[in-house]
């Protein structure tokens, strides 16, 4: 889910019987949802029952932000990241106008509008399954946590005037390694990658955490896995890691995460609960 700023319109994907990515759209109002105003705002085909992405947030600049994964059941042997005339294994942006007949107006600073060939609602593409991403409210710099397929999850940071049009490299690189033929051209690199040989298997993008409460977190981005469920933090500057560190939590089930309107944390589990980040007193 994603409020729209203004809070008057709320925005919802899901994956469907067919599975496809659906984003609808509601009216909200003084009695909460108005269920009675869902539009229908983009369909996306996706070819198997995983890596669907489907992740939403409004951006710095206002606009709705969906990332979509390759769709593939592994490997992408579509090519569909690397394609760009399909929206798979992509980020996308777009402007979800309430009123009119169509769902949804494309930016025309989008990177490919006008390009033969190319879908204009793509901003950044190479992406197997970017379900967890988030800006920096500080800075907005666009962090993603890209799942990877048997060895390598990468996490990736993409300073604002660098994001549009940024290829990180599915499906011929996996984080840094080499998956399927030679590496693109300017393929933008993970600020960190990790391996599958200490239990972890899938990345959980977080938020760089900017609140008051944690002052040993200021700046730094917080993750996490769904395997080993432990959340960790990964502290940058100049687009280089310094530390990074397990925070010494563990959390079930762990499939997402939330900053609130202070910037503080939020972890969920699939197990049931929503758990607020806090310092030990």
């Amino acid at each position: 889910m994603a409020l729209a700023p203004g809070g008057g319109q709320l925005y919802v994907t899901f994956t469907d019987r067919r599975h496809a990515v659906r984003l609808v759209g509601f009216a909200l109002g003084a009695g909460g949802i108005d269920s009675a105003s869902r539009r229908e705002i983009l369909t996306v085909a996706q070819p198997s029952i995983r890596h669907h992405g489907g992740g939403i947030v409004f951006g710095p600049d206002g606009l709705l932000w969906l990332g979509l994964g390759d769709g593939s059941l592994g490997g992408d042997p579509a090519d569909a990241a690397q394609s760009l005339a399909t929206l798979r294994g992509k980020l996308l942006r777009i402007d979800p106008s309430p009123n009119g007949g169509k769902g949804y107006r494309v930016p025309a600073t989008n990177p490919f509008v006008g390009r033969q060939g190319a879908r204009a609602e793509i901003w950044a593409y190479g992406l197997r399954n970017p379900w967890r991403y988030s800006f920096d409210r500080a800075t907005g710099e666009l962090w993603i946590g890209d799942v990877g397929q048997n060895i390598v999850e990468e996490i990736n940071r993409v300073a604002p005037g660098q994001a549009a049009g940024a290829n990180f490299g599915w499906n011929r690189l996996e984080g840094r390694r080499r998956f399927n033929g030679p590496p693109p051209p300017a393929a933008t690199p993970p600020i960190h990658q990790y391996n599958h040989d200490d239990g972890r298997c899938a990345v959980v993008g977080g938020h760089v955490y900017r609140g008051a409460q944690l002052r040993g977190l200021q700046g730094a981005y917080v993750y996490g896995d769904v395997c080993d469920g432990r959340i960790r933090a990964l502290a940058s500057a100049r687009g280089r890691p310094l530390r990074h560190r397990d925070l010494g939590l563990r959390l079930p089930g762990l499939v997402s995460f939330a900053e609130g309107h202070a910037g503080e944390l939020y972890a969920l589990s699939l197990a049931g609960g929503i758990y607020r980040l806090a310092a030990v007193a």
